[in-house]
C-alpha cells in the first residue's frame, strides 16, 4: 500500500472518532490488505502527519489512551466563540487536591489532609471521580482501610500527557499558580466547592489563605513513597 494512502486513512480514522486511538488499533486497520503494512509503517506515518499538522489551527497529540486530531492552543481563544458554555473553573482547593494525589499518588484522603492542613470536601473527591481524574486502587492496611486515590489515564489525556511523568517537575514549581499555568486550568476564587466556584459546603474547612507553596514544598517527588501497606485492586 502506498504512503499517501497509508497517511490518508489514518488522518481519516483520527477525525472520524472522538476518543484517542492507539497504535494498536490504528494497525488493525490494515490488518486485511494482501500486502501487509507494518506497525513501524504506521508509526512513521502518524510521525509525519504530526510534522505536517504542527503550523495548523489542529495538531495531532499522543496523549495517554493514544493519538487524536485536536485544535491547537493557540487558536483556542477564537474558537471558544462558537460555544455558549464557558470553561469550568476550578477552586484552589480542589487543584491542590488534585496536585497532591497526581505527584504523591497513592494517597488516602487524610494523608491530603495532612498536607493541606484542611479537611477535604467530599465535593472535591466526588467532582475528580465524576470527571474520571482520580479512581480508588486501593486500600491501606490500616484501621479503618481508607481508599487510595491515583490519577487516571482520563487525567493524562485531558492534560495532553502520556505519562504521569510528564508532569512538571516539583523543582520547576513554586505555587499552584505554576502548576495551573503548567495544565492549562483556570482558577476561580477560594472555597471548596466541585470547581465552579460555587461557596464551600456547609462544614467544609477551606479558604485562600492555605499556603500556596505548600504544593512544591512538602509533595514527595517518589510516588512510591506512601505506596506501602496498600491493598491494590
Amino acid at each position: 500500500m502506498e504512503k499517501l494512502q497509508i497517511r490518508n486513512i489514518l488522518e481519516a480514522a483520527l477525525m472520524a472518532v472522538d476518543k484517542p486511538l492507539t497504535l494498536v488499533q490504528l494497525h488493525r486497520l490494515f490488518s486485511r490488505e494482501e500486502e501487509p503494512v507494518s506497525r513501524q509503517e504506521v508509526s512513521n506515518v502518524l510521525v509525519d502527519l504530526q510534522e505536517e499538522y504542527a503550523s495548523r489551527g489542529v495538531s495531532i497529540v499522543e496523549v495517554a489512551n493514544g493519538f487524536r486530531v485536536q485544535i491547537d492552543q493557540s487558536v483556542s481563544p477564537w474558537i471558544s466563540r462558537l460555544f455558549d458554555e464557558k470553561p469550568p473553573r476550578y477552586t484552589r482547593a480542589l487543584l491542590e487536591t488534585l496536585a497532591l494525589i497526581a505527584y504523591r499518588q497513592p494517597v488516602t484522603r487524610s494523608e491530603i489532609e495532612d498536607v493541606r492542613g484542611v479537611s477535604v470536601s467530599t465535593n472535591i473527591i466526588k467532582t475528580l471521580m465524576e470527571r474520571e481524574w482520580v479512581r480508588v486502587v486501593g486500600h491501606k492496611e490500616v484501621p479503618g482501610r481508607p481508599a487510595m486515590y491515583a490519577t487516571t489515564k482520563e487525567f493524562l489525556d485531558y492534560f495532553n500527557l502520556r505519562r504521569i511523568d510528564e508532569l512538571p517537575p516539583l523543582s520547576e514549581l513554586t505555587d499552584l499558580d505554576s502548576i495551573a499555568t503548567q495544565l492549562e486550568m483556570p482558577i476561580s476564587g477560594g472555597g471548596d466547592g466541585a470547581g465552579d466556584g460555587s461557596s464551600a459546603p456547609t462544614g467544609a474547612v477551606d479558604g485562600d489563605d492555605v499556603e500556596t507553596n505548600l504544593i512544591s514544598a512538602e509533595i514527595s517527588d517518589d510516588p512510591e513513597q506512601l505506596a506501602g501497606n496498600v491493598t491494590i485492586h
